[in-house]
């Protein structure tokens, strides 16, 4: 029998930035128009499930100080669905119409991969009946392929090929499992994918194998009649000393050389780009400049601690930059924002994880409008456009469409005698961002 686990909620309606209701949203009004597009579509809200629905409040430091009813069924299928239920009620109550997933995330890890697979089958038909009724879909789905102790050398890049098949068939049996919910996406995050000491690493070669794992996923995906997109996502490190997917720039370089780069784009999280000492609105711009922003996980970091804490994203002036890559560069190719984010460990009502919620709705909303609002009322694309007029003709144009020689730049560069001190004009654009909420 289904459970009301939020029974003293009630849907989050929108009320404006006047409320004082902190189960309401005060900007994301989802039907709201933005450059042509309304928020919901914009935007494509997601819920992760590993975090909303199965964190128990553990860190690096501490054990569990959560445990939420719905997990607290010791048969194994009974808590996966009470899971379902809990996820499906929290997704219709937000206004939420997508979710991720791991494999596991699902339903419990079984002892042998053959168990775990029967395990993922019992309950795909209980989430298809949840998904027919609600009409939520998977916005992606991915293995885990790094909390098992097996993967401790890695999956697809570890040493052993015994280890390395067996995270093929678990990637094959997660991809399969998306597919059946209708996942629009697929994510591979290399969790263990990396290394911890050069000394026992030959990185070239583990590489290769990734390459050529990567490439028979986009054959099989073909086979399987996919129409969706497969994401990477960057991170520097953590789990591993050194990630192979260290930062947008890695991964862009790497499926280049791969010759994958029709076929993979990019999930930038906020947490990961700053870990790799990069802002967010960097790693969206590198990822939009090769034509692969594909999707984000939305989170932020701690810039006292060293890890990836996936607190839920507050800063606003920072989502600004973020959203205005993400306008100029047309939105997302495939993706949606998936909350990647958990409640902190000493919060524990449940009512948290709505309002955490809903404050990552309404800043990504905030920081949207405000952005729409630099681009159509203030100078700052005239000004970013005049910062490089040189070349928009006579020899800055021709040095652009790489019509002069190295000859050619020698006599005219030889030639230059007024060099203007020309300001940047930093605080001005930073001005008319803070002054855009």
């Amino acid at each position: 029998m289904q459970q009301d686990y939020f029974k003293n909620i009630n849907s989050i309606k929108f009320e404006g930035k006047e409320s004082d209701n902190p189960l309401a949203y005060k900007y994301y009004d989802a039907n709201r128009m933005v450059m042509g597009k309304s928020l919901r579509d914009h935007f494509k809200f997601a819920m992760c499930y590993w975090h909303s629905m199965n964190d128990n409040g553990t860190d690096p430091f501490g054990r569990l100080t959560n445990l939420y009813p719905w997990n607290q069924e010791t048969d194994v299928l009974k808590q996966a669905k009470n899971r379902a239920d809990a996820a499906f009620e929290f997704l219709q109550k937000m206004g939420f119409d997508y979710f991720c997933f791991h494999d596991i995330d699902l339903i419990q890890e079984a002892s042998t991969l053959l168990e775990t697979e029967k395990r993922i089958s019992q309950i795909l038909d209980y989430i298809k009946g949840k998904q027919k009724e609600t009409g939520i879909k998977v916005l992606w789905g991915t293995a885990n392929c790094f909390s098992n102790p097996v993967y401790m050398n890695g999956a697809i890049t570890n040493p052993d090929f015994r280890i390395a098949s067996r995270a093929a068939a678990q990637i094959k049996i997660a991809f399969d499992a998306s597919m059946e919910l209708g996942a629009e996406n697929y994510v591979f995050w290399g969790g263990r994918e990396g290394y911890l000491s050069l000394l026992n690493t030959d990185m070239k070669r583990e590489l290769d194998h990734l390459a050529v794992f990567f490439n028979k996923m986009v054959e099989y995906s073909k086979q399987q009649g996919f129409k969706g997109n497969f994401f990477i996502e960057p991170k520097p490190s953590e789990p591993t000393k050194h990630q192979y997917d260290f930062d947008a720039a890695t991964v862009v370089g790497f499926l280049n050389q791969s010759g994958l780069q029709d076929h993979f784009k990019l999930n930038i999280e906020v947490n990961h780009a700053t870990l790799a000492q990069h802002t967010f609105q960097h790693e969206l711009q590198v990822a939009a400049n090769a034509g692969m922003l594909g999707s984000i996980d939305a989170n932020r970091g701690d810039y006292q601690n060293g890890w990836d804490t996936d607190q839920f994203s507050i800063n606003l002036y920072e989502s600004i930059e973020a959203m205005l890559v993400f306008l100029k560069s047309g939105g997302l190719k495939g993706g949606g924002i998936n909350f990647d984010a958990k409640v902190r460990r000493n919060s524990t009502d449940l009512e948290d994880l709505f309002i955490a919620h809903i404050q990552g709705a309404d800043i990504f909303a905030r920081a949207l409008i405000a952005s729409e609002h630099i681009l159509t009322n203030t100078p700052y694309s005239k000004m970013l456009e005049e910062r490089y007029k040189s070349y928009d003709s006579g020899n800055g144009k021709g040095f652009e469409n790489g019509e002069l020689s190295i000859k050619d730049l020698y006599k005219i560069g030889l030639g230059q005698t007024n060099f203007p001190k020309t300001s940047g004009k930093q605080e001005l654009y930073e001005s008319i961002l803070a002054n855009s909420f």
